[in-house]
């Protein structure tokens, strides 16, 4: 995983996150691993999903931007290295590449893109699956503004990259790739932890360059803010995901 100033907490991922691998297996319904594949799993993580992948027999490498995370991975026994998916070095190196809720993180896009395909044999695939148009949009509303009235440029602070079916589409083909599937879906996405949690966990780079107080403000008027349109009595809090899930082929 990436992005700057998005620092990491294995044990705080764990807490507020455990549902990121577990509706990650869904997406490795289209990946469909083989024995003797070689796989790159960009954004591991701390290599749940590079294990379930190893059941198959696949042969699959881990990369992450977090030192915490790929040191979590490796104790799994996840073959995984300290890399930005904006920089792979890998050529034709893979049969497949697969990357679950990491690209949204990365920037620019292109780089993420560029990488993956230089990474893949020729013929190799391509999935993913990541945040998309629409993605957490009413926290991400909650979040710019609380920032915004404390003298700091939300809109600047922003990390992430939420595209359209199209937008991704165009961005693929324009590398060379193949696209048989790119789909957007809803997935409103329950919260155990609350949207505290939530923010804990995935908004530092909106809150780092606050003091602890000035944080503990935003969060609190961020869920005052969202409340009405996050929580009800049956789901209790959950976050407004909408997912991008992509197949593509090295043509």
């Amino acid at each position: 995983m990436t992005a700057e100033n998005q620092s990491w907490n294995v044990g705080l991922y764990n807490q507020n996150a455990s549902f990121v691998s577990e509706y990650g297996q869904e997406v490795l319904e289209w990946l469909a691993p083989k024995s003797g594949e070689r796989i790159l799993d960009v954004g591991c993580g701390e290599g749940t999903l590079a294990l379930i992948m190893s059941e198959c027999k696949a042969h699959v490498v881990g990369i992450d931007a977090s030192e915490d995370m790929v040191e979590a991975a490796k104790k799994k026994g996840v073959e995984a290295y300290v890399m930005d998916a904006a920089a792979l070095s890998y050529k034709q190196a893979f049969d497949a590449v697969f990357s679950n809720a990491t690209l949204h993180w990365v920037k620019p896009p292109e780089k993420a893109v560029e990488g993956i395909f230089n990474a893949l044999k020729d013929g190799g695939r391509f999935v993913a699956e990541f945040g998309g148009k629409g993605n957490v949009e009413t926290i991400q509303t909650a979040l710019i503004e609380s920032v915004s009235k404390r003298d700091k440029d939300g809109k600047e602070l922003n990390p992430w990259y939420f595209p359209s079916p199209d937008e991704y589409k165009n961005l693929l083909e324009a590398q060379g790739f193949s696209v048989e599937k790119c789909e957007l879906f809803i997935r409103p996405t329950p919260l155990k932890t609350g949207i505290e949690g939530w923010l804990r966990t995935f908004a530092n780079p909106f809150l780092s360059s606050f003091s602890e107080q000035e944080a503990k403000d935003i969060i609190t008027e961020v869920i005052v803010q969202v409340r009405p349109i996050l929580w009800n009595q049956d789901m209790g809090w959950f976050a407004d995901y909408v997912r991008l899930r992509v197949k593509a082929i090295k043509g």
